[in-house]
């Protein structure tokens, strides 16, 4: 018996928060709800509508996508015409249905915000992919396929009882290679693969990731004379050699010097045998290691084909940001000698400036008599010497201007909001801000899980509202669901 469902992993896929206007409470409530409530009872019941399935199979077909990604839009497109197509299939049975109705109006929102024609390709939910050594989502692809064909024999040749053995091989074989995201900005302020926030001292070199694959290591300077604060000014990434892939290459980023090359002058290493989706539905090759320069001097991505791998570099203001999306096999090829990575484990806790996730902000100097200290001389002070601020941070701000100047450039107020205002009031320098709002941009482009996005500061409003919200939520999706059912 089919039961057709809102409470479907995947769908929030289908909510952007561009959705046009009229579309956007529905979208929300019903993709809220499949994430964070989980209702089994809010499913209509039905012995044909198949709403679950052709979700199910668009998830299948995105997951490994992402908006940084060459080719996404191609694919996405792809995958949005199957989507619509296999809805058109089960319209009739699905007649009345509050999650199939979602279903395709969020897919025509979506498909006019990617511009995305009616006609042309669509995916396939079973795609032949040739085998590509040096395409670690290939290499995946086809582990998992090997592993579903033992286990389909092994069920086969057992009695009808071990029915279940078979069900656990083929969802198996659809399973998709997890990834893990970290990311380090401002003052600095590290997102462990746990998504775990911490702000921390860490002057000088240190690891963040150090695997058999890879390794980045960055190291932070003070910011402020006389004030533990630091910030990154240079960043290290070293990927190994990989048989048959690519020979080890080293990239190395400076304040001032963001190159779109490797250190030996390279751009790019291995022979052009990796596929990816082209414009138009079209396939490119290309190569197994590869930078791709965004904005000069600014913004410098680096793709690792043959691991999965992708490492954002931008330069904001005097320091840089870094930001990397890595699957979990390679993150966690390591020994015992390698286990000082920022990213695995965090900052040591006499590096930690944090208490226990929650930013204190630093005490702000009692406003001087007026007419005594012009904007650049207290400048000056802040600085610890003569001259204006670097960067154009003319001034000492206070704490609500800080949340003015942060409240523009995140609309969110998370960690992300909260960590810009600590770095504009320890610093003064108004680089930090776009550092955090670009910080963060990097988190949506490459963090796998949206429903971990979004961290808040313990005590914080949203954080202590969740509970009132979710129970909102069930309330009102018990009673979508009773007018749905009438």
């Amino acid at each position: 018996m089919g039961r057709a469902g809102c409470c479907c992993r995947g769908a929030e896929r289908l909510y952007s928060p561009r959705l046009k206007p009229r579309h956007q409470p529905l979208l929300l409530l019903i993709f809220a709800l499949c994430l964070h409530a989980h209702l089994g009872g809010c499913q209509a019941p039905s012995t044909q509508c198949r709403i679950q399935k052709c979700t199910g199979d668009f998830v299948s077909l995105t997951t490994h996508l992402t908006p940084a990604s060459d080719g996404f839009d191609a694919e996405f497109c792809k995958a949005l015409r199957a989507y619509s197509a296999c809805t058109q299939r089960t319209a009739k049975a699905c007649r009345g249905n509050l999650v199939f109705h979602s279903a395709v109006l969020g897919i025509s929102d979506l498909m006019s915000q990617r511009n995305c024609s009616r006609d042309g390709p669509t995916s396939s939910t079973h795609p032949e992919e040739p085998h590509e050594p040096c395409n670690y989502h290939s290499r995946a692809q086809h582990a998992h396929g090997h592993a579903h064909g033992h286990a389909h024999g092994h069920a086969h040749g057992h009695a009808h009882g071990q029915g279940h053995a078979h069900g656990q091989g083929h969802a198996h074989s659809q399973a998709r290679p997890g990834y893990l995201f970290c990311g380090l900005f401002g003052d600095p302020h590290l997102r462990t693969f746990k998504d775990s926030f911490q702000t921390c001292k860490v002057e000088g070199a240190w690891p963040l990731i150090d695997n058999d694959y890879l390794s980045v290591q960055v190291t932070n300077v003070p910011v402020v004379t006389g004030s533990s604060a630091t910030a990154t000014n240079k960043i290290t990434v070293i990927f190994k050699p990989y048989q048959g892939c690519t020979e080890q290459k080293v990239y190395q980023a400076v304040t001032d010097e963001l190159p779109a090359a490797f250190m030996d002058g390279t751009v790019s290493s291995g022979e052009p045998s990796h596929s990816s989706p082209g414009p138009e539905g079209g396939t490119a090759k290309l190569r197994a290691l590869w930078i791709s320069e965004r904005s000069p001097g600014r913004h410098v991505e680096l793709h690792a084909g043959y691991i999965g791998v992708t490492v954002i570099v931008r330069q904001l203001g005097r320091y840089l940001t870094m930001a990397v999306r890595i699957p979990e096999e390679m993150a966690e090829a390591y020994d015992a000698s390698q286990d000082l990575q920022l990213c695995l484990n965090g900052c040591p806790t006499a590096e930690r400036i944090d208490r226990g996730g929650r930013l204190a902000l630093p005490p702000q100097p009692p406003p001087p008599p007026p007419g005594l200290q012009q904007p650049q001389q207290q400048s000056a002070r802040r600085w610890g010497g003569g001259g204006a601020a670097p960067y154009g941070a003319a001034r000492v701000l206070d704490a609500r201007e800080a949340r003015e100047r942060c409240g523009a450039e995140l609309e969110v107020q998370d960690i992300y909001f909260h960590s810009c205002v600590f770095d504009l009031l320890t610093t003064g320098d108004a680089n930090f801000t776009a550092a955090a709002s670009s910080a963060q941009k990097d988190m949506e482009s490459l963090h796998p899980h949206r429903d971990r996005w979004r961290i808040y500061p313990r005590g914080s409003a949203p954080a202590a509202s969740q509970p009132i919200a979710r129970l909102a939520l069930l309330l009102l999706c018990r009673a979508l669901c009773g007018l749905a059912l009438v």
